[in-house]
């Protein structure tokens, strides 16, 4: 009995971490049919990583809400650690091959979750990691402002080749 618990124990983890890292089971939708918001908040995150990418600190200022909040696999801050990060080089967004985007939009508030591949330069060192990233945008007056960027690690290996060109997006 008493090697039955720690392997009925064993059983479940097992059973819920295999479920854990799963890609959502809703259907990706397409550009065909988004709505217009919809596809107005996906192209607005296809541009911030362009701007993370050209390190354009201007612009992501404007989109960052002043309460903005950035979760990262080392540490979470909030918009102007961020944008001193940006600007120093201290993390360089330099290529996001996006695979999946899903776009929730709950009232006035959006939830996308972009599954990539991300290659940066983090303190001098290339590096490629799978993130499930979410984003949260607040729409203000007319204007979607993000609220929140958190990577999730992804455990599964990484798209992205040497010899693929994916688009920074």
């Amino acid at each position: 009995m008493k090697s039955l618990i720690p392997g009925l124990f064993l059983l479940v983890i097992g059973v819920q971490s295999s479920h854990a890292q799963q890609p959502p089971t809703e259907t990706i939708k397409t550009a065909a049919n988004n709505t217009p918001e919809q596809q107005e908040v996906i192209n607005l995150s296809k541009q911030k990583w362009n701007w993370m990418a050209d390190k354009n600190v201007d612009s992501l200022n404007v989109l960052f809400d002043d309460k903005s909040m950035f979760i990262h696999m080392g540490g979470s801050w909030g918009k102007q650690p961020e944008l001193n990060t940006i600007k120093s080089g201290g993390i360089w967004y330099k290529k996001a091959a996006i695979y999946s985007v899903i776009v929730n939009i709950i009232g006035n508030t959006a939830i996308l979750l972009n599954d990539i591949d991300l290659e940066a330069v983090v303190g001098g060192n290339t590096v490629t990691n799978p993130f499930m990233v979410t984003e949260v945008y607040i729409k203000e007056n007319g204007v979607w402002k993000m609220g929140s960027l958190t990577f999730s690690h992804l455990l599964r290996p990484v798209k992205m080749n040497s010899n693929a060109t994916p688009s920074k997006q």
